[in-house]
């Protein structure tokens, strides 16, 4: 990201898979009414936080049903129309492969030789079919290195993890380990970060 410019970035509001911990990934799951309340919350915030002139502010979000529907909302929090704003691939969740539709507490059972090798190496780990850390860390940089004006996006847990990671310089081993709530949002500029 250019020197200069600030990232609002939020986290889509929960939905059904958040609340009972199964692996969303890239699968295209709506929010529920807890996630629209947050989305709410996060767009009457960053209202506040803007400059009045908002058409300054470049919109974005994952193309993923739960991160559209939030930046929907947060838009009307600030005062603009729902739509338009940009949809990028790259902000897509983490492809989790094999593990997408389970639940975190069901994996011991049905996956240990999995979840020990996650545990061992998350960084590295792949699921089957999905991707790792390391394949996210490379096209948020892409994205990243894309941005020309001051941005609000709207995303992913894995992806809020990987953009902290890069623009905060953190060592590899500490980002899985990052929080990523939905009830807040994050402004990140000249390498420092702010919860909102």
């Amino acid at each position: 990201m250019r020197d200069g410019l600030t990232l609002y970035f939020i986290r889509h509001g929960e939905t059904d898979w958040n609340k009972i911990q199964r692996y969303q990934g890239q699968t295209d799951i709506p929010l529920n009414d807890t996630g629209r309340a947050q989305a709410a919350r996060n767009g009457r915030v960053l209202g506040c936080v803007l400059d009045t002139d908002r058409a300054r502010y470049d919109f974005v979000a994952s193309p993923l049903e739960r991160a559209t529907e939030t930046m929907e909302i947060v838009r009307a929090g600030v005062g603009l129309p729902a739509r338009p704003f940009a949809l990028d691939d790259r902000l897509k969740e983490q492809n989790f492969g094999h593990w997408e539709g389970l639940i975190w507490g069901e994996l011991p059972v049905l996956d240990p030789v999995g979840l020990a090798a996650r545990t061992a190496d998350t960084w590295n780990w792949t699921p089957e079919g999905g991707e790792n850390y390391g394949m996210v860390r490379l096209r948020v940089q892409a994205w990243l290195d894309d941005l020309v004006r001051d941005t609000v996006v709207v995303s992913h847990g894995n992806i809020s993890r990987a953009v902290r990671g890069i623009l905060l310089g953190l060592d590899q081993t500490v980002v899985p380990t990052l929080q990523v709530p939905q009830d807040k949002f994050l402004r990140i500029a000249s390498g420092q970060a702010e919860w909102l």
